[in-house]
């Protein structure tokens, strides 16, 4: 019986499960045909590999830690667990189309995908985003469009494809047979305390875009109290891994470090932050948010090939058109009134002074407190739920000013919320020292 023998080892010609654990609980490298034997054993379905056994592999890896070769291994045989796309035919009036993609490791208020995807497209670009669900604090992309009436993230292979080639830009979920391996891993290490080991982070990104078959991509890698890795040092570890990872398959990559700490924009909640990406496709919208959104376009643009200022788009309407085109092919009305909460309640600064400090972490739980996330995945989400952020560091309040107001359609839900806000704002007499938004740009090498 698979992972129930006596530790045999590789030498013998014989892979076990616990001679595969044993392996890096003791802080050697495992080999590629150990890497390839476990992973397509566990992404069977019906498992060789029992849970609580890849449960102490993926923590061994999170303590010991993993090669080069070993991460690129191990993302390739969780690339082969499933299939690839291929969109080298996409065509539009004759022309070959170039893909390219974007991925960010996720935080609070982190709607950028929403207003880039058309913005990049409506230089004609292809841009295939296979975008997620929220869990916990951080926000899903999916969930966000899902609360515009009618939008439907479940489109098939056939219908991107066309979708691609007549509007430009599609956002959708990724098919259940696109690295299927990481499917089952990354519910694993939600449970098993192993979500930050910087290989396995590594590998689940990076096994999806690669099997997505974009033809470049550009990485948003998040650091700070909202995000799931805290410190610019590995924030610009994953970064390069993830960039030579990508290299390595063919995928031109590049990646920018920014900062988590402080919310993006003025809103989290789904309903709400599709609201603020439509002003921003409309020219105006928060600073920060426009800044990250013209930031990646440019690094996605540059990989396509092209030398142009995406500004240009915001300004004329043609990124509002693509957008537009975007979510009527995807069942939903851009013009239709979005969901609003049928209650709300507001936090007021307790003193007068300079907001020094919005801390994306207690905002995001208070959202998620509120409705706007899931605690276990497949829960349903409230549409309508999330805060808005009135005050962002550098702004002066006086004493009673509005900070936060709470969205909900169960009121019962503000006093854990407004727990979580008590301690997000700090005010103080001075302002401090703005921290970039971008703290590094990493390329192979770099």
């Amino acid at each position: 019986m698979d992972g129930a023998g006596d530790g045999a080892h590789e030498d013998a010609g014989i892979i076990d499960t616990i001679s595969v654990i044993r392996t890096k609980r003791d802080g050697a490298e495992l080999s590629d045909a150990q890497i390839d034997w476990v992973i397509d054993r566990y992404a069977r379905e019906h498992a060789h590999v029992a849970d609580e056994q890849m449960s102490a592999l993926l923590m061994a890896i999170l303590l010991r830690g993993m090669s080069r070769r070993e991460i690129a291994r191990w993302t390739e045989a969780m690339i082969n667990s499933g299939r690839r796309m291929d969109f080298s035919g996409l065509r539009r009036n004759g022309r070959r189309l170039v893909t390219v993609d974007k991925h960010s490791t996720g935080g609070v208020g982190d709607k950028i995908t929403l207003p880039l995807a058309p913005l990049v497209a409506s230089f004609g670009v292809a841009v295939p985003q296979l975008s997620g669900r929220g869990l916990g604090h951080t926000g899903g992309t999916l969930d966000k469009l899902e609360a515009i009436p009618g939008w439907r993230a479940e489109i098939d292979p056939a219908d991107m494809v066309t979708q691609l080639e007549r509007v430009g830009a599609v956002i959708c979920a990724a098919g259940g047979d696109l690295a299927p391996a990481d499917r089952r891993l990354y519910a694993l290490r939600d449970v098993t305390a192993t979500v930050e080991a910087i290989p396995l982070l590594a590998s689940s990104i990076m096994s999806k875009k690669i099997a997505e078959g974009t033809g470049a991509l550009v990485l948003d890698v998040k650091f700070g109290t909202g995000a799931f890795l805290k410190t610019e040092a590995e924030s610009r570890e994953l970064a390069q891994t993830m960039v030579e990872l990508g290299e390595s398959a063919g995928v031109r990559s590049r990646a920018l470090l920014t900062d988590m700490n402080t919310p993006l924009g003025r809103t989290a909640g789904n309903a709400l932050e599709v609201a603020e990406s439509v002003e921003v496709l409309a020219g105006g919208g928060p600073d920060d948010v426009v800044e990250l959104t013209l930031a990646l376009a440019r690094e996605m643009l540059d990989a396509a090939g092209l030398d142009v200022d995406p500004v240009v788009n915001l300004a004329n309407g043609k990124a509002m058109d693509v957008w537009r085109a975007m979510i009527t092919a995807q069942g939903g009305d851009p013009a239709a009134p979005l969901p609003q909460a049928r209650h709300t309640d507001t936090v007021v600064a307790g003193d007068s002074g300079v907001v020094t400090r919005v801390d994306a972490w207690d905002v995001g739980i208070a959202a998620w407190r509120l409705g706007a996330g899931r605690a276990v995945p497949g829960e349903n989400v409230q549409a309508e739920a999330g805060i808005t952020v009135h005050a962002k560091p550098g702004e002066r309040v006086r004493r009673g000013d509005p900070l936060f107001t709470m969205h909900t359609r169960t009121p019962e839900r503000f006093a854990a919320a407004r727990a979580s806000l008590a301690t997000a704002v700090t005010v103080d007499d001075a302002p401090s020292e703005r921290t970039p938004l971008i703290a590094g740009r990493v390329t192979v090498g770099a």
